[in-house]
């Protein structure tokens, strides 16, 4: 028998299969094969249809049946994992009134600061965790007061994957994760932010109702099963946002975990009990899968580093070195700290742990004489592990305490250099696995049994590549750090 995993982004939909009592992974298919688009009315904007999310989700739960050779009453359950932030809005028959307005699109930013302002960071701090900013409540908020005629007939709204749980369930509800995600949960008082809704003056009556993150939320009715292929009465037992899932890929859920990736942009992902918002304007705050109202919070902190493998890609497109293998050759032929050349990687627009200042990339060092393409790679390189380590000084500066790192075998960590400048100056292991958000999401369709002690071997068992350790080479990585850190500090100086 075997648990589906759907992984909703926004480039793509990715379904995953794994088989139930092993936790092994047959497979993962794409959907479509190329990206799917965005569309951008205004700059700042950017929009995506819904139902060809659905289209996609069913092309991609038949092309996994037909390409493994498995029955829908194979298939007993089903996770899902999504882009976070977004906004659907439904009129009574479920339909779109709209185009969904997804993570990356910027306009409610102002209707957020204003929010802020208005309603004092200390209240949005202690009970919202998060300043209201670009999230799914100023969204809706911005629908309100652009699209009057539309928000009136709005019956729910709903995250990317409450809508794709409704296209296969018929059932709409959210999760109190989702909630929060949304800026629409109240820590403080367990419940629905009332006091947000009643300021944006949005209809509570728009909230969907809430369903636990691991049960059997709905079941997949008949519509949903001639469309998707998937058997009628399937159970959906999981849903959760896209970096909250990954940490759970990594079996990242308790204080002191915490989870990391490194592809175009990098994420930390750190989970703790604490309540701290102390450095909100920095860093998010959510509700991580496990938390439970009236039990031990169970907190994710989450950290974006913008400028991380997009530094490193430019590169590659633009120093006529034919790999990442072949530039990770070149740099592992310098010393550490790059000879004195420096690279601040943060030329992907405004950086949020840098209180949004977009300070562009930088390079400096650079002697014409004696340095060489191996020095700009092995500068890149630790540029971006030495931005990972200032975000989780922040993050420690905010009551995390790392007792363990485990990243996805992506990009970036499969540089040696790389993972050894962070391990080294956290001084923390760092393990690596091979796993995606839709095997963690099929996987976690077998979490409504609670046993998550049990989840925790299927990942090592199944998806342990290695170990980094602390190299012996500590100074010199310090040394190096500092030297970078005070470059960074003098152009935020300025």
């Amino acid at each position: 028998m075997y648990y589906v995993g759907l992984d909703i982004g926004s480039s793509s939909i990715k379904a995953a299969l794994v088989e139930v009592t092993s936790g092994k992974s047959l497979g993962v298919v794409q959907e479509p094969a190329l990206e799917m688009g965005m569309l951008a009315v205004h700059n700042g904007w950017a929009e995506q249809d819904p139902d060809r999310w659905w289209e996609h989700v069913c092309a991609a739960i038949v092309s996994l049946k037909g390409t493994y050779k498995v029955t829908s009453d194979q298939i007993i359950g089903v996770g899902i994992s999504y882009q976070m932030h977004g906004l659907v809005l439904v009129d009574g028959e479920g339909r779109p009134l709209r185009p969904s307005i997804i993570w990356c699109d910027s306009r409610a930013v102002q209707i957020g600061r204003d929010a802020l302002t208005a309603i004092g960071e200390e209240k949005c701090g202690t009970r919202l965790l998060n300043s209201p900013a670009n999230f799914t409540a100023s969204k809706l908020k911005w629908v309100k007061d652009n699209e009057p005629q539309l928000y009136a007939r709005a019956h729910k709204f709903m995250l990317p994957g409450d809508y794709i749980a409704y296209k296969l369930s018929g059932t709409i509800n959210t999760t109190v994760p989702g909630l929060s995600e949304g800026i629409l949960w109240d820590f403080e008082q367990g419940k629905v932010a009332d006091f947000l809704l009643e300021h944006y003056g949005i209809d509570p009556g728009l909230v969907p109702d809430i369903t636990d993150t691991f049960c059997e939320q709905s079941a997949v009715d008949k519509g949903g099963a001639l469309s998707s292929g998937l058997a009628e009465g399937t159970p959906i037992y999981y849903r959760a946002g896209d970096q909250p899932n990954n940490a759970l890929s990594l079996n990242v859920f308790e204080p002191g975990e915490v989870a990391a990736t490194g592809g175009t942009s990098g994420v930390v992902y750190a989970v703790t009990e604490s309540l701290s918002a102390k450095e909100s304007s920095r860093v998010n705050n959510f509700a991580h899968v496990n938390y439970r109202v009236g039990a031990a919070p169970r907190i994710g902190k989450l950290l974006c580093i913008n400028g991380a493998g997009i530094q490193y890609r430019w590169l590659l497109n633009n120093l006529a070195v034919e790999s990442y293998d072949r530039m990770n050759e070149l740099a592992e032929a310098v010393a550490i700290g790059s000879d004195g050349v420096l690279l601040l990687p943060f030329g992907n627009g405004a950086e949020r742990m840098l209180d949004n200042r977009e300070i562009g990339s930088r390079l400096s060092g650079v002697n014409l004489n004696n340095h060489t393409k191996g020095h700009l790679c092995r500068a890149a390189l630790e540029g971006i592990a030495f931005s990972f380590v200032y975000g989780m000084e922040i993050m420690r500066s905010d009551g995390i305490d790392i007792k363990v790192l485990r990243v996805g075998n992506d990009n970036l960590f499969r540089s040696r250099i790389f993972a050894d400048t962070i391990a080294t100056l956290i001084g923390q292991q760092i393990e690596l696995y091979d796993t995606t958000g839709a095997i963690g999401a099929a996987r976690a369709a077998g979490l409504h049994k609670g046993d998550f002690e049990g989840f925790g071997r299927l990942v090592m068992e199944n998806d342990h590549v290695g170990t980094f350790v602390p190299s012996k080479e500590g100074e010199a990585y310090r040394a190096a750090y500092q030297n970078w850190k005070k470059e960074l500090e003098s152009v935020i100086d300025i």
